[in-house]
């Protein structure tokens, strides 16, 4: 037991270590191809210039980070809000989920580019634009996600709670919703990888702070360096709320951690 607990602890840096190993590399290449090639910091910048201004203006890119995080996370609880009654109104009558699932489908067709100014000149430059575009980059995958979820429950389980007299509504709760459980979770990290590109690309369209006007101005002065540092802080924020999500579910579902599923 006392030496099975250190390959536990490592064990999680033992799997990152080769995607580590390779970002080094890449930094390491782009590094010295930047110091041999005498390129202009002004069309490519270094890893080490970056990181600089970076931490040179990392007050400003704190102070965009704040309002692209509370879009986030505001238009991905809304994603959430409206995934989950939506599945739950189409798990229980079949002939919603034949209406509503195609014109689903179909909004998910809709260049980004075009709707975020018209949802902007809709509703204004205000947080409602910006929330309500992150939902629609991020409801579908959830919404299929429960759905496949759904349709996964064990029969003989339905079976076995409906000769014993439960509703279907409890049907639902003791069965089919803990069955779409890890299907929810996959699409639950599928769409939060979306929601900060959503939130950004909607800042894009119209806002007053975030980190997408950041880059906007950052582009407009000329100024790569600051581009890609504040790239890498929308990077750093989706790996955070990649790992939250991962978090919630070994709280949610301890017996079913990714860890043990690849082992």
């Amino acid at each position: 037991m006392t030496l099975s607990k250190p390959d536990s602890t490592f064990a999680p840096l033992r799997r990152a270590l080769p995607a580590i190993l390779a970002v080094c590399a890449f930094l390491a290449v782009w590094e010295f191809y930047v110091d041999l090639s005498g390129i202009k910091p002004s069309i490519l910048p270094s890893p080490s210039r970056i990181l600089t201004q970076g931490w040179l203006n990392r007050q400003a890119l704190l102070d965009n980070t704040w309002p692209t995080l509370g879009a986030t996370l505001g238009g991905f609880a809304l994603s959430l809000l409206f995934a989950f009654a939506s599945s739950v109104l189409m798990d229980f009558i079949p002939f919603m989920r034949r209406a509503l699932l195609p014109l689903f489908i179909v909004s998910q067709t809709l260049p980004l580019v075009a709707i975020a100014p018209l949802v902007v000149l809709w509703f204004g430059f205000g947080l409602l634009p910006k929330l309500l575009l992150v939902a629609l980059v991020t409801f579908f995958p959830l919404l299929v996600a429960l759905l496949q979820g759904y349709e996964a429950t064990d029969r003989d389980i339905a079976e076995l709670l409906s000769s014993m007299k439960a509703s279907r509504w409890r049907i639902f709760c003791l069965a089919r919703l803990p069955s779409a459980m890890p299907f929810f979770f996959a699409g639950l990290r599928i769409a939060i990888t979306y929601a900060v590109v959503g939130a950004i690309f909607a800042e894009y369209a119209g806002a007053a702070r975030g980190l997408g006007i950041y880059i906007l101005n950052a582009k407009n002065n000329f100024r790569p360096d600051l581009v890609l540092a504040a790239v890498v802080v929308s990077a750093l924020l989706t790996l955070g709320l990649f790992a939250l999500t991962l978090a919630v579910q070994r709280l949610v579902m301890p017996w079913q951690s990714p860890a043990e599923k690849r082992r």
